[in-house]
């Protein structure tokens, strides 16, 4: 504590009307500008020699590190731009490829359902003459029958008054009576 005490006037400075702040005392300013300059003079001499060259040459990197990432950003956009022109006419390519198979296949399919149109339509037409064919048949036998029992029909209504025709007969006179109506 005694240390304390002795101290105690030299930190505060003397009694109530004692000497000034040293630093703010006029006695001292020369020394202080001295090591004022020596300090200045000190600190430019760090600062021009060793400290502002390594700063300028971190910035100088930091600038180049920029500017290379900035010319690989522009070559890998050129690059990407070049990669989707690529992809874009692969694609127009593939769709020219895929809409000429499907033309391709469209063609194939439209032959194949006309040859199996034709076809069809051949058998169609063969059974529609086979029916045809038939029919007349049919017709040709069925007139030839009619034919006949309208000369059967006409000898026996002749003959029921009275009238006795032979069968050429009564075929002539149906025969006359079909070509009229006919």
């Amino acid at each position: 504590m005694y240390f304390l005490s002795l101290a105690a006037p030299a930190a505060h400075g003397e009694a109530a009307g004692g000497a000034a702040f040293p630093p703010f005392d006029p006695w001292h300013f020369p020394s202080q500008l001295f090591w004022l300059a020596i300090l200045f003079g000190a600190l430019y001499l760090a600062l021009s020699r060793f400290i502002l060259p390594k700063l300028g040459g971190v910035i100088e990197s930091r600038e180049d590190t920029i500017a290379d990432s900035l010319d690989e950003a522009a070559r890998l956009n050129e690059q990407s731009k070049e990669a989707k022109q690529q992809q874009d006419l692969a694609l127009a390519e593939a769709r020219a490829k895929a809409r000429e198979t499907a033309d391709k296949a469209r063609a194939k399919v439209e032959a194949e359902i006309a040859a199996e149109t034709a076809k069809v339509d051949g058998e169609l037409a063969e059974r529609l003459a086979e029916a045809e064919s038939r029919i007349q048949t049919m017709r040709t036998e069925a007139m030839s029958n009619v034919e006949q029992i309208a000369t059967n029909a006409t000898q026996a209504m002749l003959g029921r008054l009275g009238i006795a025709v032979n069968e050429a007969e009564a075929r002539q006179a149906v025969a006359r009576n079909t070509q009229q109506e006919g």
